[in-house]
């Protein structure tokens, strides 16, 4: 597997906020070079991490990566920067991440039309932004809208919506206790139906980030008639990640309904049926 880590802002030649400082980790599985075999492409992915905006987890970085990359997968973690940074530095950075990752994506045996993005918790709004306002004025000069776009997203127990229930301190993070951009980034009022596909799940028992911040949104995908998939398991806590010994010690693995360490494998077939697949290059995907 072939593993670099790139600055962002060094790499696109963006502006770098004081005290900004965004990376990009790729994870790029390796074939064999045999002469006279017809090139494959892959799909690839950007993971953004959570943290309530306040950092980034690594426990919903590298595994995750290599849960993708073991399928045939390209994953590429974007570790952002967050507070005391507001709103729009990670979402410029998210941006720039695409802009980048479809740049190098023939470099990396990947198809630039195949990139989705994947978000857990505050990094599944930082995700879910980054597929709704691709076209907004705080990232139109990073690349055109087409590029920023993500081609599927798949949102993990998503800090959604920004009123009622949901995890206040996320979007004090990200607003600084500006009432009115908080509710401009309520997830649910930025769906809109020239979005991509999106792949949706939670756990019935988080009590850090409510259940509901998935349910409104799907209602609000429905209404626009995005296509989607939603999983709620009945067991699990807050920031799961892959649910197994990847990211908890062999003893300590969390207690979850049974087919939650499965939601990779759910997501990416959602993907897939989307037409994210590993495909001959030249050929039909």
């Amino acid at each position: 597997m072939m593993v670099k880590t790139l600055d962002i802002y060094e790499e696109t030649g963006l502006h770098r906020p004081e005290g900004a400082c965004a990376r990009l980790t790729a994870y790029v599985p390796q074939g064999p070079d045999i002469t006279g075999v017809r090139k494959r492409l892959r799909p690839g992915v950007l993971i953004l991490p959570g943290g309530a905006y306040a950092w980034c987890s690594p426990r919903e970085a590298e595994p995750v990566a290599l849960r993708f990359a073991a399928r045939g997968w390209a994953a590429y973690v974007l570790n952002y920067t967050c507070a005391p940074a507001r709103f729009p530095v990670a979402l410029r950075e998210a941006a720039a991440a695409m802009r980048l990752i479809r740049a190098t994506a023939e470099a990396d045996g990947v198809d630039s039309g195949m990139i989705a993005a994947v978000g857990f918790s505050a990094g599944g709004h930082l995700c879910g932004t980054l597929g709704m306002m691709f076209d907004a004025p705080e990232v139109s000069d990073i690349a055109p809208a087409r590029v920023v776009r993500p081609d599927a997203l798949g949102l993990c127990y998503p800090v959604a919506v920004s009123w009622g229930r949901t995890h206040d301190g996320s979007f004090e993070n990200l607003t600084g206790g500006d009432g009115d951009l908080r509710a401009r980034l309520s997830l649910e009022r930025l769906v809109r139906p020239d979005m991509c596909p999106v792949f949706l799940w939670h756990t019935r028992d988080d009590e850090a980030v409510p259940c509901r911040n998935s349910l409104l949104l799907a209602q609000a995908l429905e209404e626009a008639g995005v296509p989607f998939a939603m999983h709620i398991y009945a067991h699990g806590r807050h920031g799961l990640s892959t649910a197994d010994e990847l990211v908890y010690p062999a003893f300590d693995v969390p207690e979850t309904s049974r087919d939650v360490p499965e939601w990779d494998g759910a997501m990416i077939r959602f993907f897939g049926d989307c037409g994210l697949v590993i495909h001959d290059e030249g050929g039909e995907r």
